[in-house]
């Protein structure tokens, strides 16, 4: 009875957290997993009316998102069909684990962006058009859905293949429509693989086409005035154009995760398993350069070791393993 009970703390503890956080894919995982606990006790009409209600949740929170998606793009602005995705990020700030410097320079961005007309009261303008940069898997695309989701923005997401084509000036037609949509409908506009737009303008393979789709996006960068938030994205800085780095409000450096870090996401990726056996010091020092993407990949899959032998348990030995695989499936 003790053993169940404490199996109930540690879910309601993880969906607390979940809720709080505002991660709504966590919190739903976990409300399973309460409702199967509550079927293993032999509770089978209280775990049934739980899992009604969980796909009864998910229901809605899905035709939200369809209705935003469906509104923005087809109806308001049918020609950006195929050039943007739409989303409703439900990920905040809080749900990711950040340095403490990185962490306070996305609030001043989420602060200013809160403030802009007070801002614009006394002359001055917010940090809107921001530049992430850093190695994949270190977090940049999750942090702009997290700034969406904390400033309740849709997310908009540059696609590469319907922007980008083969024939001359149609690349700077297709960024001109989305930038005039910008002023029409404030979101988070992403554009992730950046460096696909902001190419060095001295590239050798150049025939001229780099050059007119990198002035075109600086011009409309600099002559944007919308209310949204503009966010690029890059895992290779040194091919981006030198000019670029003067139009953005902000510049954001992201790294591999420190020791500290390391310990940080793989232990809240495990909350719901029993971490007091695990030799952090061996695992953190075997985990170094992994990104973070990674890092939740590696616990995942010990945390799937363990529910397949019918444990909560999480090892050293098995969570070691799964840093291993991690690191040779990177390289």
């Amino acid at each position: 009875m003790y053993v169940a009970s404490m199996s109930a703390a540690r879910h309601m503890l993880a969906l607390l957290k979940s809720r709080v956080a505002g991660d709504d894919k966590q919190f739903f995982a976990v409300a399973m997993q309460l409702a199967a606990h509550e079927a293993r006790l032999g509770h089978i009409k209280v775990a049934q009316q739980m899992r009604d209600l969980i796909d009864e949740a998910k229901k809605r929170a899905s035709s939200v998102q369809n209705q935003v998606g469906l509104f923005v793009v087809p109806q308001a602005r049918p020609d950006l069909a195929g050039l943007v995705s739409v989303s409703c990020p439900d990920v905040r700030l809080s749900s990711m684990v950040l340095p403490k410097a990185l962490e306070g320079r996305l609030g001043r961005i989420l602060t200013e962006m809160r403030q802009q007309e007070r801002l614009r009261n006394h002359g001055l303008s917010a940090r809107r058009k921001i530049l992430l940069i850093g190695p994949p898997g270190s977090g940049k695309t999750l942090t702009a859905a997290a700034l969406a989701g904390e400033l309740h923005l849709p997310l908009f997401s540059i696609l590469l293949e319907g922007v980008i084509t083969k024939f001359m000036g149609e690349t700077a037609s297709k960024l001109r429509l989305i930038f005039e949509a910008m002023a029409q409908t404030p979101g988070v506009y992403l554009f992730d693989e950046f460096d696909a737009f902001g190419a060095r303008r001295t590239e050798m393979n150049d025939v001229g086409e780099i050059r007119r789709v990198l002035n075109s996006f600086l011009q409309l960068l600099e002559q944007d005035a919308s209310s949204g938030l503009i966010v690029a994205a890059t895992n290779h800085p040194d091919l981006l154009d030198r000019a670029l780095f003067r139009r953005f409000d902000d510049v954001v450096r992201y790294d591999l995760p420190d020791e500290q870090t390391v310990k940080l996401i793989l232990a809240c990726r495990l909350a719901l398993f029993h971490t007091e056996g695990v030799e952090w010091d061996r695992v953190v020092h075997d985990a170094k350069g992994l990104s973070q993407a990674e890092l939740a990949r590696a616990a995942d899959e010990a945390a799937k070791q363990a529910v397949l032998k019918e444990s909560c348990e999480i090892t050293t030995a098995g969570l070691a393993s799964a840093v291993e695989e991690r690191k040779l499936a990177s390289r």
